[in-house]
């Protein structure tokens, strides 16, 4: 289900779109949204991102631009969930705190990861497949686990990736 009041970019593709439930919410031009992904109001996501099937986008998540979220990753938006209050009722909206959290430009979310709610991933940071993100990843940070820890840098990878294909076409040529 795709509501009324659901703003889309130019050029959003939607795969499967009766399979998708996105409501309140703003997707910026070019994304692709895959199948069976819910989006809640008051989330942005930026132009040219990916957001692969399986993945929930709760309320309060902020997506820069070219952003990849990977399959069933899953945004957390509440540091203390409940229920019910202390007194037994049912909580409401107003019973809450709805955390915010931001991805940055370029940054890279692995399938099946966790991302809690009040924090920010950094540009071009990369998540590894599965981690738990409980704090800040930097700029160009690559983490894994759980919980999620530092293991290197994108721009060493980068430096070294880029030397190897240098490498490998000097060798082609000779």
């Amino acid at each position: 289900m795709i509501a009324s009041d659901v703003r889309l970019g130019e050029g959003v593709l939607i795969h499967q779109p009766d399979l998708v439930n996105l409501y309140g919410c703003e997707v910026g031009s070019g994304t692709r949204i895959g199948p069976f992904v819910e989006i809640q109001s008051d989330v942005r996501v930026g132009a040219n991102c990916k957001i692969s099937s399986h993945s929930f986008l709760c309320s309060g998540v902020f997506i820069e631009d070219f952003v990849f979220i990977g399959h069933g990753v899953m945004f957390i938006n509440d540091a203390y969930p409940s229920a019910v209050n202390p007194d037994g009722t049912l909580q409401s909206g107003n019973d809450w705190v709805c955390l915010s959290t931001r991805i940055r430009r370029n940054a890279s979310i692995g399938s099946n990861a966790t991302i809690l709610g009040g924090i920010s991933i950094g540009e071009y940071a990369l998540i590894g497949a599965g981690a738990v993100v409980t704090q800040d990843v930097p700029d160009y940070a690559i983490v894994a686990g759980v919980p999620a820890k530092i293991l290197g840098d994108r721009r060493a990878k980068q430096a070294i990736r880029k030397s190897a294909a240098q490498t490998a076409t000097t060798s082609a040529i000779s």
